[in-house]
């Protein structure tokens, strides 16, 4: 096997007293998609900015595309391209003057970069838009712009930190087919995200809480280990039903979504759909076992009370 992109063990970010990042172990491979979810605080944007060599670790080993980081940190920033939560680039530049100045702040030759830019323009459709202030464009023209500037030198490893966070969602949309057109070529690709239906698109998936990863896998090996633990209750007065179940020992979340109420119940449920009818039925309510979610993964994975 290959060796993975990023390998960290025992990654760990202390500010003061505060354990932002704590002991975080991650194989990353390579040419792949791998998501980062998790609330705000979670330790996310920490660990992608030690990832880069941008912060060093209070502890832990790091290797990202055979480099050690700190230590190599120079010589890592030639072979990454990093697109950050919050737009980076110059407001009072048009968006090819961007990309030509971040080109020779990456030491492309004038022809190279003349070259790439206009690969660029066309493949992220900035065409039209490459003589238009930065500050003048909507919030998913500069996506495409950033995304478009990140892979100015080609990189091997891309770090997104919440790169749709103000974008609409056919904005969303196509900027992850972009993703994929990047990762099918090669690249390497993390990204952060508190979006579920994003965290589902990725090839490999950490869920972060209070610094740490609960847990990490596929979207679907995370689906699995909720297999038969979801009760969707349908009926009448189903916010005083909510109220009752999320009394009952073995219910570890409840959500309604329209005429149904969600129910997540811990492992310890042999028979969920039987444990809530007993408990709850009054011959008015419907209980039927229904497929995960990746919301339940992220419930589960950081209630605090269990793993999926």
């Amino acid at each position: 096997m290959s060796e993975p992109a990023i390998r960290a063990r025992g990654l760990t970010r202390h500010f003061g007293a505060v354990v932002a990042v704590d002991g975080v172990d991650l194989d990353i491979p390579r040419g792949q998609i791998y998501g980062f979810l998790g609330p705000n605080g979670s330790g996310k944007t920490t660990i992608i900015r030690m990832l880069c060599g941008l912060l060093t670790p209070t502890s832990g080993d790091v290797s990202v595309l055979g480099l050690d980081v700190p230590a190599q940190a120079e010589a890592l920033r030639r072979k990454i391209g990093y697109m950050t939560q919050k737009f980076s680039l110059y407001d009072d530049l048009t968006v090819e003057e961007n990309m030509q100045f971040m080109g020779r702040i990456h030491g492309l030759k004038r022809h190279e970069a003349r070259q790439r830019i206009g690969e660029l323009l066309h493949r992220y459709t900035l065409v039209e838009l490459r003589d238009r202030f930065a500050a003048t464009l909507s919030g998913g023209q500069r996506q495409r712009l950033a995304l478009a500037v990140a892979n100015l030198h080609s990189p091997t490893l891309l770090f997104l930190d919440e790169p749709t966070s103000a974008v609409d969602p056919e904005n969303r949309r196509d900027f992850w087919e972009k993703l994929f057109d990047l990762s099918d070529a090669g690249t390497t690709i993390l990204v952060s995200t508190h979006y579920m239906d994003e965290a589902e698109r990725c090839h490999q998936l950490a869920i972060l809480q209070t610094g740490r990863v609960s847990t990490q896998g596929s979207p679907q090996e995370l689906l699995a280990h909720l297999d038969d633990r979801v009760v969707a209750i349908t009926g009448q007065n189903l916010r005083q039903v909510k109220h009752r179940a999320l009394a009952l020992p073995l219910v570890e979340s409840a959500a309604q979504q329209g005429r149904h109420l969600r129910v997540l119940l811990r492992r310890a449920a042999d028979d969920p759909a039987h444990y809530l009818r007993e408990h709850l039925g009054n011959g008015e309510l419907e209980f039927a076992a229904t497929r995960p979610s990746l919301e339940d993964v992220f419930v589960a994975a950081t209630s605090g009370m269990e793993k999926p």
